[in-house]
């Protein structure tokens, strides 16, 4: 049986459900030598609130401009953007199951204490690996390639624009009940809700590879 071939994917803040699908299930590679692409998961992610899908964007600075690479782009916390992200997450699942169960895991993460917007995303997607019990093969890129060869290039195939189209099993969210099921959110609308089954969740979906 041949070696499974690897994923390569951007890097994104707290990403989408069908994101963290494939980090369980392939070897993956994250991409660090990309030009930082804006309004993507790279700075920020959906949640479920009380209105419905609510975005949440880190603000930031591209020392180089257009031609930033997202390992360069730095966070912009003069606003205190963190503080009301946190408020945003605690509205939204704070009658979630498992919120205080997981919540003081996120709170360093909150503090302002991060200028670096690859190195933010990459310490939370590892925290949330070791929440969901996921052990990922996972790696980084050296350089960019436009055309890597023995790999499914998916850095663009998540976008907050444009959802994934693949089905998604329903479990019970906080407002189900005013919106529905709204499918493929941040990881944390999974974890929070799920708790432990949530890797379970995740092998479920079949992105088609």
């Amino acid at each position: 049986m041949g070696r499974k071939k690897s994923v390569l994917l951007s890097i994104a803040y707290l990403p989408p459900v069908s994101w963290f699908s494939l980090l369980l299930k392939y070897p993956v590679q994250i991409e660090q030598h990309e030009t930082y692409q804006r309004q993507s998961y790279r700075n920020r992610c959906l949640i479920y609130s009380e209105c419905g899908i609510l975005p949440l964007s880190i603000p930031v600075s591209r020392p180089n401009g257009n031609h930033t690479v997202i390992s360069n782009v730095v966070i912009y916390n003069d606003e205190q953007w963190y503080l009301k992200h946190w408020r945003s997450l605690q509205s939204a699942y704070e009658a979630s199951p498992y919120f205080l169960y997981y919540k003081d895991e996120f709170l360093d993460f909150y503090t302002g204490s991060f200028a670096n917007l690859f190195d933010y995303d990459k310490q939370l997607v590892l925290k949330l690996c070791e929440l969901l019990e996921i052990q990922p093969q996972l790696s980084y890129t050296e350089e960019f390639e436009r055309e890597p060869a023995n790999t499914y290039d998916l850095r663009n195939l998540f976008s907050p624009k444009r959802p994934v189209s693949t089905p998604f099993p329903e479990y019970i969210q906080v407002f189900s009940s005013r919106h529905g099921f709204l499918p493929d959110l941040s990881i944390l609308d999974l974890l929070f809700n799920l708790g432990p089954e949530s890797k379970s969740y995740l092998s479920k979906i079949n992105l088609g590879l």
